[in-house]
């Protein structure tokens, strides 16, 4: 099947990559959509394949088009002691402005409280009648000073001609950056990723995907949250598979006295928050890279690392607004023309995705040059989905399949990941209750009751 070659992207870290087409079974069309969300999809697994194919010399490993379509839309599956969680939050919707369209992010508390600085109010019929006299541009602004997350509807081609889209358009999927020498390492001993160590400081979808891939294929995970701003649960449990989860406060001396062990035994950290936010900690990428230069560090963020919105909050939803997928897929409903969305989440898996082939990438180029570092970003991964030519052919209906875990959270249904053995879906580790581990990495194998896929 023909596909975007996105596992050309890890060539700078790795050299030249034939990532072939015998990787992938299934369809190529099921969303079927104006846009390839299943090639970005597909392009993007298959690139984390790649680079752990690479890595490991593992074989046996295939990409499931239907694990692949499961996986995209994880939070439709999700369902805990029989209940389907509401992942979108009342505000988390488009509004109508004087002169547009503004999409908004209410899901976390403290978002819900920047709308009320900025406004005053945080009913969604209230906030309505205020920004329906108000510009696009001033709502942005208004809600980003307050650390709040908006974005105004834009075509893609508005997007492309703006600053931050002319700067996101200028850096590559994947951005690297190696050190001037090598600080070589081995290869981790055992099968897959067993005995690499992963530090985990993402939240939400983009980065706890990559992460949760990681310990599918058997690194030992560590995702550390602040306490003042927990995650979601059930966002947790969608992307916590295989992980241990610690709550602890980086601004207390003995906490970072105890992340400054933990970094000095691990192989990777991930980070995904907005830049700048971990540097007065000293966990931003050049500090890390200074103290631990054996470290492998992956940075993600919503729009790159140059430009005016380089330091801006924004999540899947949002940038799909400023980069104009929202007004690729607007349609018209009762005579009235309204802004779409994608049909799942695809920013952020696949840019999570990408996380992960950065990290394995890096983890080999480690071997035989010492450790670098990546880049991502939610709009360049947009930038490669409007970038991709359409495709034609006709919608397969796939059947998702899913698993059940008995969790400490009770009764877990989701999708199974992307990967196959053999032929056999690849399962799930049953994720660790949420912020019950302590800041230490693990001296036995990962935990895997038995699950049952179906």
């Amino acid at each position: 099947m023909s596909l975007p070659r996105l596992a050309a992207s890890l060539e700078p870290a790795v050299g030249a990559v034939d990532d072939g087409p015998d990787v992938v079974d299934g369809p190529r069309r099921w969303w079927a959509g104006p846009l390839d969300v299943e090639g970005l999809a597909l392009g993007s697994v298959r690139t984390a394949l790649t680079a752990f194919r690479l890595l490991t010399g593992e074989r046996r490993l295939t990409v499931s088009a239907a694990q692949v379509a499961g996986a995209f839309g994880s939070q439709d599956h999700l369902c805990v002691d029989g209940r389907m969680p509401q992942m979108f939050a009342p505000l988390s919707r488009w509004f109508r402005a004087a002169d547009g369209w503004i999409r908004l992010h209410g899901n976390y508390p403290h978002h819900v409280l920047a709308l009320r600085e900025a406004y005053g109010v945080t009913g969604p019929d209230e906030l309505a009648r205020i920004l329906s006299d108000r510009a696009v541009a001033e709502i942005e602004g208004a809600v980003d000073a307050a650390g709040g997350i908006a974005a105004g509807l834009r075509t893609p081609e508005e997007w492309l001609r703006s600053p931050a889209g002319l700067a996101v358009a200028d850096e590559p999927w994947i951005s690297w950056r190696f050190g001037e020498s090598g600080l070589r390492s081995r290869p981790s001993a055992g099968p897959g990723l067993s005995g690499v160590r992963v530090l985990d400081l993402t939240r939400v979808i983009a980065g706890p995907t990559g992460t949760r891939l990681l310990a599918q294929l058997g690194a030992d995970v560590l995702r550390v949250d602040p306490p003042h701003r927990p995650e979601i649960l059930a966002q947790y449990l969608d992307t916590g598979a295989g992980k241990r989860s610690v709550v602890a406060d980086v601004s207390d001396p003995s906490t970072r006295s105890g992340m400054e062990d933990l970094l000095r035994a691990a192989d990777v950290v991930v980070t995904g928050y907005r830049p700048g936010a971990l540097d007065q900690w000293g966990m931003g990428e050049e500090a890390l890279r200074e103290r631990h230069p054996h470290l492998v560090v992956v940075v993600l963020n919503a729009y790159g690392q140059h430009g005016p919105w380089a330091g801006r909050r924004g999540f899947d939803s949002i940038v799909q607004a400023a980069t104009g997928i929202g007004h690729v897929y607007g349609r018209e409903v009762g005579g009235s023309w309204l802004p779409g969305a994608l049909p799942v989440q695809a920013l952020d898996h696949a840019t999570g995705y990408g996380v992960a082939a950065a990290a394995m990438a890096l983890l080999l180029r480690r071997t035989r040059d010492g450790a670098g570092s990546a880049h991502l970003s939610l709009a360049r991964t947009a930038h490669v989905l409007l970038g991709l030519p359409p495709v034609g052919g006709a919608r397969t209906q796939l059947e998702v399949m899913t698993q059940g875990s008995q969790t400490p959270h009770g009764l877990l249904v989701q999708a199974v990941g992307p990967l196959a053995r053999d032929g056999v879906p690849v399962p799930l580790a049953v994720p660790g209750r949420y912020g019950a581990a302590d800041l230490s990495w693990r001296t036995h194998g990962l935990r895997r009751p038995a699950t049952h896929v179906d």
